[in-house]
């Protein structure tokens, strides 16, 4: 006689044949208030936004390249650098001395023509010669098999045809004061020229602000938001009050911030503030506990490096197409799951 085998053991059985759902995966790297950035696509893709820090001897680089080793990456496809700030391009050299980039991406000329810009520049364009350069504009498409990368932002310009089902009034406008700026105009600064990304892998959607400034982002996103929500958000310049503007941010009503800030290097209480009042959101990550806004870090938990405690921690953040995501906090090893309500 024939033993039959319960349905639901089948299902059991089924199920552990198939295979695990692939994920966008982002390690968020500790560069003490700089950015870097390792992007990993479902087909294996790499792409690094930004460079970290100079010197240190050598700190952002082995950092970044930690994180490539746990990524299992051997060569960069895209290295993306938002604009020519030192703490974005200047250790470009050395990580491109390390690891093979094979397209570089930039928004073009510098907009400012200062020594230590001139500098920066000159090294970088030493660079992509021997390899493949792209200058992109707002609505261009950074190619990265398998995830959409849209351009939103670029050399002062910003998106200015809406996205499928988004185009719609932002009320967050009327209650966002542009900002008038006391010493040099931050607007036509490099942070101004910033690129600033949307990155889309089936439902979910992260957006990527460099260091865009307050104003740029106000035309961005008003008097229409052409972007609509989003489930992940990386404030712009660190979490300082030159950006994320109320318009910004309740535009887009993230499920999950993480502010790319150093112990000392920004994480200001207003930008702080406008953050954690986000409407829909989950949960906000730091790189580091903030001493500029002591009273408005998150809980310890939500932090990956703290006052006092080695530092170099990251965060890895995994998305799955139905934008289920796991954020992984290097430091305590604790992972949480987060999903659409």
């Amino acid at each position: 006689m024939k033993r039959m085998v319960p349905a639901a053991l089948c299902g059991l059985v089924f199920a552990s044949l198939l295979p695990a759902a692939k994920t966008l995966d982002i390690w968020v790297i500790d560069s003490e208030g700089a950015k870097s950035e390792l992007i990993v696509s479902p087909s294996g893709q790499s792409m690094l936004i930004d460079t970290g820090f100079p010197g240190n001897g050598d700190r952002d680089t082995t950092r970044i390249l930690e994180a490539c080793k746990a990524a299992g990456v051997t060569k960069l496809d895209v290295l993306v650098i938002t604009h020519y700030d030192m703490d974005h391009v200047n250790n470009a050299p050395s990580v491109v001395a390390k690891i093979p980039v094979t397209l570089f991406v930039d928004h073009g000329p510098a907009a400012v023509t200062d020594r230590g810009t001139v500098a920066a520049v000159a090294a970088y364009d030493k660079l992509w010669p021997s390899a493949k350069h792209l200058v992109v504009k707002p609505g261009d498409k950074i190619p990265f098999k398998g995830v959409d990368v849209l351009v939103l932002t670029s050399a002062e310009q910003v998106l200015k045809t809406p996205l499928k089902g988004a185009g719609k009034p932002n009320a967050a406008c009327a209650a966002t004061q542009p900002k008038t700026w006391t010493r040099g105009n931050e607007d036509i600064s490099e942070n101004g020229n910033s690129l600033s990304l949307l990155i889309t892998y089936g439902k979910f959607r992260m957006m990527d602000m460099g260091d865009l400034t307050w104003n740029r982002e106000m035309q961005l996103m008003c008097p229409n938001n052409p972007v609509g929500s989003v489930d992940l958000f990386v404030t712009g310049n660190h979490g300082n009050d030159n950006a994320s503007s109320p318009a910004l941010v309740n535009g887009v009503q993230p499920r999950l911030i993480v502010m790319d800030n150093g112990e000392r290097k920004f994480g200001a209480v207003a930008p702080m503030q406008t953050l954690k009042a986000a409407p829909g959101l989950q949960a906000m990550y730091l790189m580091h506990w903030s001493a500029n806004a002591p009273n408005d870090n998150p809980p310890d938990e939500f932090i990956a490096n703290l006052h006092g405690s080695p530092d170099g921690k990251w965060l890895k953040i995994s998305a799955d197409q139905n934008a289920v995501i796991n954020v992984t906090n290097t430091r305590t090893g604790d992972t949480k799951t987060y999903k659409r309500k």
